[in-house]
């Protein structure tokens, strides 16, 4: 992820700001900036709001590190993409366990049409263990799939 030096050192300095307080989560203007900085660079934009949101600290040094490492430090993936069945089969699977997901967690007490228990919205979930990690890559990249960070994806709005 070549970023502009520029962002690094700002971000650099404003992680620094942020370990001097003696509760990160106090650190809001500081959050703010690293916020809109990390908009200006290539991390998706699920995971900026959940390392902000968090007030993760340690997330925060490594994104850093990702965006301040050179092109050749990445490593590069020299199979090629998963074809488009394989991405298909995924997909549907996927589907099904959000499907599966949602009616679990409608089902619970309080979550009844009938009270005020209302739908818990879009969700994100683990993809299914079944496909390698470059199958969910490469839905996310063709944007059939939101990656928000952590492993976890969702379906795009």
């Amino acid at each position: 992820m070549a970023t502009d030096p520029a962002i690094i050192t700002k971000l650099t300095e404003l992680q620094s700001a942020i370990d001097e307080y003696p509760d990160p989560r106090r650190a809001s203007s500081e959050w703010k900036q690293v916020y809109k900085l990390l908009q200006k660079t290539s991390v998706p934009s699920g995971r900026i709001t959940s390392l902000v949101g968090m007030r993760n600290v340690e997330g925060l040094a490594e994104v850093i590190e990702q965006l301040s490492a050179p092109e050749s430090d990445i490593p590069q993936s020299d199979s090629p993409p998963p074809d488009s069945e394989t991405c298909k089969k995924a997909l549907k699977a996927f589907r099904k366990r959000v499907s599966l997901t949602q009616l679990d967690e409608d089902s619970k007490l309080g979550r009844s049409p009938l009270t005020k228990g209302g739908s818990t919205g879009t969700l994100a979930i683990a993809p299914p263990i079944e496909w390698p990690d470059e199958v969910w890559r490469e839905l996310a990249r063709q944007g059939k799939l939101r990656d928000i960070g952590g492993g976890f994806y969702q379906l795009p709005k």
